[in-house]
């Protein structure tokens, strides 16, 4: 009989695997913004937790920058407030935990707490893109609202064969929002603008020159100053 441990342990190393793919997920998102050197009406929202391990923390620091420098002012703003109030908050929990939780419990406790906030919003931060109101998903990829759904489920099995309600409740949240997010994407999916070629060119008609001649009669008699005329011809060159 295969031991609990032991399928826990394969479901573990299925979850890095798909947690990996997940903080990879974008980056089909930030080469579109990379190429277009706008970050368009996508948001970083979905992008601005670096607080869940290691590897995730280096991956999710090139997302912030590169989505910080093809931001306008207005979104620079937002997000160097929003990483200057996450990094504050960090320090504080880090030297408030040390100082004033003195057992191992206390402090697994505390920051177990803390990881099942950040994890949730994790998960539901790509709902915060408006899709109802835009009718449009756009800029809610669909590779992302996928990978989540399955890392959702993959750390909830782990933490349900070993009971552990930190990795439950996040995960287990996060694969209602993947829900939701499927459901949206399929519900709205009809109602997206169609991308366009902006290297299309309609076919233009060059401007014609036109030729008018103006042909002035002039009596063939003798004028009163007694010079003798004849018929004048005055081309016009009209150019538009």
């Amino acid at each position: 009989m295969v031991s609990p441990d032991l399928i826990r342990n394969v479901v573990g190393i299925v979850g890095n695997i798909i947690s990996f793919g997940l903080f990879l997920s974008p980056v089909p998102i930030f080469w579109r913004i990379i190429k277009n050197k706008n970050v368009q009406n996508f948001k970083a929202d979905p992008i601005l937790v670096v607080t869940i391990n290691g590897i995730s923390l280096v991956i999710e620091a090139v997302y912030l920058t590169i989505f910080f420098l093809f931001s306008d002012k207005k979104n620079k703003k937002k997000m160097g407030v929003v990483l200057a109030t996450e990094a504050l908050f960090m320090a504080a929990v880090a030297v408030g935990v040390l100082l004033g939780a003195h057992t191992h419990q206390r402090r697994s406790l505390i920051v177990g707490i803390l990881c099942v906030i950040f994890g949730t919003i994790m998960y539901s931060s790509p709902l915060t893109i408006m899709v109802v109101k835009t009718k449009s998903v756009e800029y809610m990829p669909l590779l992302l609202s996928v990978v989540s759904f399955l890392n959702g489920l993959c750390w909830t099995l782990y933490a349900l064969i070993r009971f552990d309600i930190f990795i439950t409740i996040p995960n287990g949240l996060g694969v209602l929002f993947a829900i939701m997010q499927l459901i949206l994407y399929a519900i709205y999916y009809r109602t997206t603008p169609k991308k366009q070629d902006k290297n299309l060119e309609l076919p233009t008609v060059a401007p014609i020159a036109k030729d008018t001649s103006i042909v002035a009669p002039v009596s063939n008699d003798d004028d009163v100053n007694g010079s003798t005329a004849s018929h004048a011809t005055i081309n016009i060159t009209i150019e538009p």
